[in-house]
């Protein structure tokens, strides 16, 4: 059987997560990066030598840009950079600097995306330094981000981190920004990269994001490995069971659900029907009928039509011949359902339990009750729902009956499961002779 979907918060969660990441991010992503652009003054001395002018006309922008006068700063170093375009190495490296300039200026004005076109530009220089354009790799990246290009600057952040080795902050932006993204692979990959590095121990929220990646990408072990104190919210356990079950892995959403009813969580009455389905999707009925047994017994749950039928179907699925149809016929003394009685004959029959398919089969068709009317039924004349039914049934007690070595009773029901329209009974009865 199906287990059906385990009710979770999980895909609201999930959407709540990455808008408020979304949020809290850029908000910080737009103050430290304003920082780290009114922070960098152009490292002259780090390319070609530049003529003292060009000197002069840099540490000015850089002045101006100290007391906020972003316009002018920008509109003067997009106006230097055009004039030095195409010149000597030393103007390219001028230009490339220049350009970096108006980044800041534009940057500190709210054009995130604009500033970020110039620093892709100037790291475009091949006066530049390699360090030098490492740096203004990461605040490209940072600038895509804020400027809402996240699978630009997801890109140059990794390729940022995967050049320098990274640090722990930039580390975990590209964390967030896969995970907004949807990239959950990409966003397990760089949390694995984290805890190789032996950072320092993570805050909650930390946690909470590097559990709801695992989850995501599939790693529960690892996703419930960091629970830490929520190990004791029963939607957590819910959570991490249904995006296993969604992912296509019942068995290991059983795993997950009882572990936290070992932990003592999940111990509700639902809960306990809940990990008893789950085992039975997943490939573990065995295991599921032994809950299921002894917590009936035990009164943990109810001895309902439902808890007895899952029982029932938990010792099937396990073929347990004997727990099975001791459940099932338990389930139908207690329904009197004639399905629930047919359903033990089936289940019997199938297994070569003669007896018990007579047994079972005689509390809603007596042998000794043969209805001259229906066998003298004319073939063609149509055969209701219930008629075929009633026909599954005698042909069962026929069969049951010949392997019995009772023919008399084996020839009254196949004679009426043939009048009934089922094809099997005109063998059976030429096998009786």
């Amino acid at each position: 059987m199906d287990a059906p979907e385990i009710a979770t918060t999980s895909h609201s969660t999930t959407r709540a997560f990455t808008a408020g990441k979304r949020r809290a991010g850029s908000r910080r992503l737009g103050a430290s990066l304003l920082l780290a652009l009114l922070v960098a003054t152009p490292a002259l001395a780090e390319g070609p030598a530049l003529r003292a002018s060009m000197i002069a006309s840099l540490k000015t922008l850089q002045q101006q840009l100290a007391v906020g006068d972003n316009a002018a700063v920008a509109s003067g170093a997009e106006a230097a950079a055009a004039r030095l375009e195409g010149g000597n190495a030393a103007d390219r490296w001028a230009r490339a600097l220049f350009l970096q300039l108006e980044a800041s200026a534009l940057a500190r004005q709210g054009d995130s995306a604009t500033a970020a076109a110039r620093l892709a530009t100037a790291r475009g220089i091949d006066e530049v330094p390699a360090a030098r354009r490492l740096a203004w790799l990461r605040q490209e990246a940072q600038l895509r981000l804020a400027a809402g290009q996240r699978e630009r600057g997801a890109d140059l952040l990794t390729r940022w981190v995967e050049a320098s080795g990274g640090d722990a902050e930039s580390r975990w932006l590209l964390v967030r920004t896969r995970a907004v993204l949807g990239e959950w692979q990409a966003a397990a990959n760089s949390l694995d990269r984290l805890r190789a590095s032996g950072s320092a121990a993570w805050n909650d929220a930390q946690r909470q994001l590097a559990s709801t990646v695992y989850q995501q990408s599939g790693r529960f072990d690892d996703a419930l490995a960091l629970l830490g104190d929520a190990a004791d919210s029963p939607e957590v356990w819910r959570r991490a069971a249904g995006l296993a079950q969604r992912a296509g892995d019942p068995g290991r959403a059983a795993a997950i659900w009882e572990s936290g009813w070992r932990r003592g969580v999940l111990t509700q009455p639902q809960d306990l029907v809940q990990l008893a389905e789950l085992h039975i999707a997943g490939g573990t009925p065995a295991r599921a009928g032994e809950y299921l047994a002894r917590w009936l017994d035990a009164g943990q749950l109810p001895r309902s039509t439902r808890n007895l039928r899952l029982e029932a179907q938990a010792w099937t699925a396990a073929r347990e011949h004997a727990k099975a149809l001791a459940a099932w016929r338990a389930l139908a003394t207690q329904t009197g359902s004639t399905a629930d009685w047919r359903q033990l004959a089936e289940t019997a029959y199938g297994w070569g339990e003669w007896q018990v398919v007579l047994d079972a089969l005689g509390q809603i068709v007596p042998a000794d009750e043969v209805s001259q009317s229906a066998v003298a039924q004319k073939r063609g004349s149509g055969v209701s729902s219930a008629q075929a039914a009633q026909g599954r049934d005698w042909l069962l007690m026929g069969v049951a009956a010949a392997q019995l070595e009772r023919p008399q009773l084996a020839r009254r029901a196949l004679e009426r499961a043939a009048a009934a329209g089922e094809a099997q009974a005109q063998q059976w009865l030429k096998s009786l002779g």
